[in-house]
């Protein structure tokens, strides 16, 4: 009778990390070794959770303990046989390293003094690396600057690998496809410090490599942060134009949960544009869609996008469309189900909620709902998206002239914390 893995079940939610997202991650780090894609599936997790694979395949095994940081003893897998002392080292295979300057390792092939170096696959993986820990700090909500010039550092190590060392054009293209991911995070950490031109001069950069790598997720991953650049300049239009891109893209019509946010990005762009039937034709085709989208391996940065998500967004609609209680009800959903990890998120659509209890006049729960965020954000790390929406509650409650004592507290401390 297999025994439970109790420890694998510990590490995954240590660090929060839900089964099909584990395979994704697996999934990449198989491709980045192997070159080529991986095949893990969440019914494999379930199976290593249930003790039923006792010791994965070498390839998945060291890939694992690469995502969850721990050897496979220690994540609680047995070996089928004793280790046998390891064989020498392939002299084809040996590599020297040098650190850049954010402490990646780069690897250098054995060529003689002063000759360039190769890269490979697996500073592919190296840099790779980077951006998960990019990702994770954005999710964290260790403020705005910290993430944007982690990206910002990033980009710059793989561009000046790139520009002094040799590589295939397989290796080239997985790592211009990487410095587009990079630049987009950048740019999103613009857009939560509420600078849109900042953002955009990032997604310039991160347009022309998403074009050099000609990958198609790259290039709507892209877009997908031009539409939100747009709409924070007030530029509506222009954010539906973007919008539009997304939903027409190859891999929108491959995948239905790309076609889902593409029109979901729309359907916001048409609701502040005040196109109101069109903003709900949009709505429903998103949900219609996200319905379809099935379990599967994508990139990191889409991950955000899940069923609380779309309730997010979707309540954005609605607040454009003057409808508070259906965004009110919508941001109770979100707040449900987002996951506890994603703590920036959390806090901004706290603050929306504060906003949406505020415009329909429930003046005290908005001043107890905003105080949430404050616990949430310091300070020193908040997201001025977030700040601004507090600030459009502040001003509601001043507007409605109430001298409630709560309500002219909760605006003293939103001033200092602001």
């Amino acid at each position: 009778m297999p025994q439970p893995n109790y420890l694998l079940a510990r590490r995954l939610a240590d660090i929060g990390l839900k089964q099909a997202e584990l395979a994704r991650q697996a999934n990449t780090e198989i491709e980045l070794l192997t070159g080529r894609p991986g095949s893990v599936t969440d019914a494999d997790v379930r199976r290593w959770l249930r003790g039923q694979t006792r010791w994965p395949q070498d390839r998945i095994r060291i890939c694992l303990e690469k995502v969850l940081g721990a050897s496979a003893e220690d994540l609680g897998f047995v070996p089928r046989k004793k280790r046998t002392e390891a064989p020498e080292e392939d002299p084809v295979h040996r590599r020297r390293f040098f650190f850049t300057a954010g402490g990646s390792a780069v690897a250098v092939g054995a060529f003689g003094p002063g000759s360039p170096s190769r890269l490979g696959v697996n500073d592919v993986r190296l840099f790779h690396q980077d951006y998960v820990v990019v990702l994770r700090h954005d999710n964290a909500g260790r403020g705005f600057k910290e993430t944007e010039d982690l990206a910002l550092e990033l980009a710059a190590r793989i561009r000046s690998a790139l520009t002094v060392s040799t590589t295939s054009i397989r290796v080239q293209t997985m790592l211009y496809r990487l410095s587009a991911e990079v630049m987009t995070s950048a740019a999103f950490a613009s857009i939560d410090a509420s600078a849109p031109r900042r953002a955009r001069a990032h997604l310039d950069q991160a347009l022309s490599f998403a074009g050099l790598s000609r990958d198609g997720e790259a290039l709507y991953h892209v877009w997908n942060h031009m539409t939100l650049a747009s709409s924070q300049r007030e530029n509506h239009a222009e954010a539906v134009a973007g919008a539009e891109v997304m939903k027409r893209s190859s891999i929108a019509r491959r995948d239905p949960l790309y076609a889902s946010l593409g029109h979901l990005r729309n359907a916001n762009g048409l609701a502040r544009l005040q196109r109101r039937s069109e903003a709900l034709r949009a709505l429903g085709d998103a949900e219609r869609a996200f319905v379809r989208a099935t379990d599967q391996q994508r990139p990191e940065w889409i991950n955000f996008y899940d069923g609380s998500e779309l309730d997010a967004l979707s309540s954005f609609m609605w607040a454009a469309l003057g409808e508070h209680g259906r965004s009110e009800y919508c941001l109770h959903r979100t707040l449900a189900a987002i996951p506890k990890r994603m703590i920036r998120n959390r806090a901004l659509y706290t603050a929306h909620l504060s906003l949406a209890q505020a415009r329909q006049g429930e003046l005290e729960l908005a001043c107890s709902t905003g105080r949430q965020v404050y616990r949430m954000l310091p300070s020193s790390s908040r997201s001025r998206r977030t700040a601004r929406t507090l600030a459009a509650t502040r001003r509601a409650l001043v507007a409605s002239g109430s001298k409630s004592r709560d309500i002219t507290e909760w605006i003293e401390e939103f001033d200092q914390w602001n």
